[in-house]
């Protein structure tokens, strides 16, 4: 039986021609104890559907009914877990979770709040951490007294509000298997909003693909058995079967990289800012060991002493090697690579890119951060030009401008290239930074989680844009990620770094998969879940912080 009904619902913004309309005719039925995931891109009108859900908005047309009443506004039958928990900041766990249990149950003895609200705080492990403020919380943590806070209204119904989105992928999975635990205790119905194809296949009985124009999509059953393990989901075959399909899905309504141009590169060549001497003198760039980390350190002084984050870091790449470079938190990922820009000082050992040792930031090594930099005052093609006249000084100023124009129009933003930064969505303005850092023609392009602040179904595109942009180029790449799939996908070798601090290779992947890669082909590759199994097996060995012995470094692949 339907316990929450959309009959012809649209929602709009704004009025006349301003108006923007997010939802358009929707016809949903919700069942009576299910779990239902809504899965869609970033501006497709999720958080709108479940707001009209919570009773937060209401429909421009139609009707939203809830056990056959119209809703009218917020009721304690429906609780709501958002993104962002605001929890009070002076209040502890307990505290937090005993407003709910005094708002809904104010006639309880003050010993029986206190049993209702241990009971809350247990059921999400955090029994242990029940008088610490949110000041001494992680967001993991934090996100857990969310919804406690939410279950002690003891809702008939749970709408939740991409509340992982903002937690690591560890943190996200445990407590995405706590959200299934509660779930199957209770029986309640839940409605779960995500961008996370694996999440919504392991928690749903049924998910609704949301459309980019608002519109409601193709729906997939999940009849994989319960309880769904998240490490054998990898060799489930009907696993793999709905995870393809529901991606060609995902990325045929819509994310398709639309990187086809029509500007042709121009034959400048950089000179970054080596001396026109060293740059004739080193013509032919070496194929061999062209970039050589050579028992690289990195200490930093503490009070208690020394303290080695990086330790005998050993890696040689060859000549248009792409590496993904993978580990949990604060295994020192991001600071190898900043060693490598010139950016952060090498303590002991070396790094020569070229033949040449890495001393200072020099544009022949463009970096890709997580957040893009860029000039918010400037428009796309003006923060793309910065360090183009440096690069290329014998161009014309049209052959510059030709570069930069080149490298816009393959990341997808041909239309947008005089658009100021400022008006620009995080997914634009990562593109930007992708054709910033090619346009320099750089001999080492260097991304540290350059997809990691975007969501899941953004990032696929933009991966699959990178992936256009470097098969042109073969540039020397090394990518830190803490995305198995997205190392996978980019990587001709994935190298896997153990837990910090003394952190240092542990395992090295030579990813055989042929080359060019799209998210589709790869999915459907007999290998791919085989190399995918070996990362997860290694980050599985030291997710609980051991520190397991590690194996030295393989060889680089021998240059073609």
């Amino acid at each position: 039986m339907a316990v929450l009904e959309f009959k012809n619902v649209s929602k709009s913004f704004g009025e006349g021609t301003a108006a923007s309309h997010v939802l358009k005719n929707i016809d949903l039925e919700v069942e009576e104890g299910e779990f239902l995931v809504l899965l869609g891109f970033s501006g497709s009108g999720k958080t709108t559907l479940i707001n009209l859900m919570a009773g937060l908005e209401m429909p421009s047309k139609g009707e939203v009914t809830y056990r056959g009443k119209a809703i009218d506004g917020p009721g304690p039958e429906r609780g709501v877990i958002f993104q962002n928990y605001s929890l009070m900041p002076w209040l502890t766990v307990n505290g937090n979770v005993g407003l709910a249990v005094d708002t809904m149950f104010p006639n309880l003895s003050k010993a029986e709040k206190a049993d209702k609200v241990a009971h809350y705080v247990k059921m999400v492990g955090l029994d242990h951490a029940a008088t610490r403020r949110p000041a001494e919380l992680s967001g993991g943590m934090r996100q857990r007294v969310n919804v406690a806070r939410a279950l002690a209204m003891d809702p008939e119904m749970l709408l939740l509000d991409e509340p992982l989105s903002a937690l690591d992928a560890l943190t996200r999975a445990n407590l995405a298997d706590e959200i299934e635990h509660i779930w199957e205790a209770d029986k309640k119905t839940c409605v779960l909003i995500t961008n996370d194809v694996d999440e919504a296949i392991l928690l749903a009985d049924r998910i609704i693909a949301l459309n980019p124009d608002g519109t409601l999509g193709e729906e997939f059953k999940v009849t994989i058995p319960r309880p769904r393990e998240r490490g054998e989901m990898n060799h489930h075959e009907g696993f793999k079967a709905l995870r393809a399909k529901v991606t060609t899905y995902l990325m045929d309504v819509g994310i398709e990289a639309k990187a086809e141009g029509t500007k042709t590169l121009p034959n400048v060549t950089p000179i970054h800012s080596v001396p026109a001497a060293v740059a004739d003198a080193q013509k032919g760039m070496i194929d061999r060991n062209f970039l050589d980390f050579s028992q690289l350190h990195k200490i930093y002084p503490t009070p208690k002493g020394p303290l080695t984050v990086v330790e005998d870091f050993n890696l040689k790449l060859n000549k248009g090697e792409f590496i993904s470079l993978i580990g949990h938190s604060g295994c020192g990922k991001s600071t190898v690579l900043t060693m490598a820009a010139g950016l952060n000082e090498i303590s002991k050992g070396a790094i020569r890119l070229d033949g040449r040792h890495v001393e200072g930031a020099d544009p022949e090594r463009a970096v890709v951060f997580q957040s893009p930099n860029l000039f918010p005052w400037l428009t796309a093609r003006e923060n793309c030009a910065i360090g183009v006249d440096k690069v290329y000084p014998k161009a014309s100023r049209a052959e510059r401008q030709d570069v930069v124009e080149y490298y816009l129009e393959r990341v997808g933003l041909a239309d947008a290239m005089d658009r100021g930064a400022a008006d620009m969505s995080n997914g634009m303005k990562q593109r930007v930074g992708i054709a910033r850092a090619f346009a320099l023609s750089p001999k080492l392009l260097l991304l540290d989680e350059p997809f990691g602040m975007l969501d899941s179904l953004t990032r696929w595109e933009l991966q699959e844009v990178l992936m256009e942009v470097w098969d042109r180029t073969k540039v020397t790449a090394i990518c830190v990620t803490h995305d198995v799939d997205e190392a996978i996908l980019l990587a001709d070798r994935v190298v896997m770094m153990t837990n910090g601090p003394q952190a240092t290779i542990g395992k090295i992947v030579d990813v055989d998969l042929p080359r060019p890669r799209t998210r589709k082909a790869l999915l459907e590759h007999p290998d791919y879940y085989a190399f995918r199994q070996e990362v997860l097996d290694f980050l599985e060995e030291y997710e609980h912080g051991a520190k397991p012995k590690a194996k030295p470094a393989p060889a680089p692949i021998a240059a073609e």
